[in-house]
C-alpha cells in the first residue's frame, strides 16, 4: 500500500522526528549507560544472547509502532521501516555515548565493543520510539495504527495493545535496575514472608494504577465494568510484569547458576518495579491517541 501523503512530508520534519528520538532514547537510558553491571554483560554476553536481545528489542518496537506510535492511517511497511531505523537509532547513540565516557576505545576489542553497543542499545532504540511519538506536536497525529480487532465491546484498544505497551513499560522502569548486583542482594537476603508481600504490594499497585487512581486516559484504555474486569486486568498486567521481568533476567545472566527458589525470588523483587511499569505503560505510552 501507499504511504500516507502526510508521512515524512518534508526532511526538516524527519529532523525533528529523529531528534525526539535521541532525546527519548537518552532519557530512558542514561541510567543503563552509566551502569558498570551493563558494560560486564555485555562484555560477557554470548553472541546467541545478543541476538535474541535484539531480536526481543524489534518486536518490542513493532508492538510499539503498531499500537501507539504511528498515524492512525499508517501501514505495517512503514511500522517496519520506523522500527529498524529506531533501532538503528539506538546502536548509533549507544555507541556514541560509550565511546563520549571512555567506554570504547582503541584498545577495546570488537567483541566487548559489540557486545556494549547492542546492549546499552536495547533501551536506547525503546526510548527512541517513545520520545519520537509521545514528545512530538498533539497536530503532527501520532496514535497509533487503526485498532482492527478491538475490544470485545467494539471500542477502544484490544487486549493485544494493552499487553504489548504494557510490557513495554514494564520494559522501560525494570531495565534499569535488572543488571545491578542490588536485585540479587534483595532476592538472596528477603525472607518469604517478606517477599509474598512484596508480590501483594506489587499486584495491589496494578489494580491500583489502572482502575482507582483516575489517571488521565484509564477510563478510556482499560475496561473497568466490575469487579471481574478489576481483577483480571490487574492479573493480567502483573503476569506482562512478571513476563518481562524474566525476559530481563535471564538475558543479564541472572538466573545462570539459580536455584529454583532463588530465581522466583529474583522474579518478585524485579517484579515490583516490572508491576509499575506495565500498569503505568499501558495508560501513559498511549497519551498521544487523546492528543
Amino acid at each position: 500500500p501507499a504511504m500516507p501523503a502526510q508521512r515524512r512530508s518534508a526532511p526538516a520534519q524527519s529532523l525533528r522526528e529523529y531528534g525526539r528520538g535521541v532525546v527519548g532514547g537518552l532519557l530512558v537510558s542514561l541510567p543503563l549507560l552509566y551502569t558498570m553491571e551493563v558494560w560486564w554483560a555485555g562484555f560477557t554476553s554470548t553472541p546467541e544472547r545478543l541476538l535474541a536481545g535484539l531480536g526481543a528489542t524489534f518486536v518490542l518496537l513493532l508492538l510499539y509502532n503498531r499500537y501507539a506510535g504511528l498515524h492512525e492511517d499508517s501501514c505495517w511497511q512503514e511500522v517496519v521501516i520506523d522500527s529498524i531505523e529506531e533501532l538503528g537509532i539506538g546502536l548509533v547513540v549507544s555507541a556514541s555515548v560509550l565511546w563520549l565516557i571512555g567506554e570504547i576505545a582503541p584498545a577495546t576489542t570488537p567483541e566487548e565493543a559489540i557486545g556494549k553497543i547492542v546492549i546499552e542499545a536495547m533501551a536506547v532504540a525503546i526510548g527512541v520510539s517513545v520520545g519520537t511519538a509521545q514528545f512530538g506536536d498533539a497536530q503532527e497525529g501520532e496514535q497509533g495504527m487503526a485498532d482492527d480487532e478491538g475490544d470485545e465491546d467494539g471500542g477502544g484498544p484490544s487486549t493485544l495493545a494493552g499487553l504489548a505497551l504494557g510490557f513495554c513499560g514494564a520494559f522501560l522502569v525494570a531495565a534499569n535496575v535488572a543488571p545491578t548486583d542490588e536485585i540479587v542482594q534483595i532476592a538472596s537476603e528477603t525472607p518469604l514472608l517478606r517477599l509474598l508481600l512484596v508480590a501483594a504490594v506489587s499486584f495491589g499497585l496494578c489494580g491500583l494504577t489502572l482502575f482507582f487512581s483516575d489517571f488521565s486516559g484509564s477510563a478510556e484504555h482499560v475496561a473497568r465494568d466490575g469487579r471481574k474486569d478489576v481483577l483480571r486486568g490487574s492479573v493480567v498486567t502483573y503476569a506482562v510484569a512478571l513476563l518481562a521481568s524474566g525476559f530481563l533476567l535471564w538475558f543479564f545472566g541472572r538466573f545462570d547458576g539459580s536455584t529454583p527458589e532463588h530465581a522466583a525470588a529474583l522474579l518478585v523483587v524485579l517484579g515490583f518495579p516490572a508491576a509499575l511499569g506495565a500498569s503505568a505503560g499501558r495508560l501513559l505510552l498511549q497519551q498521544s491517541s487523546d492528543r
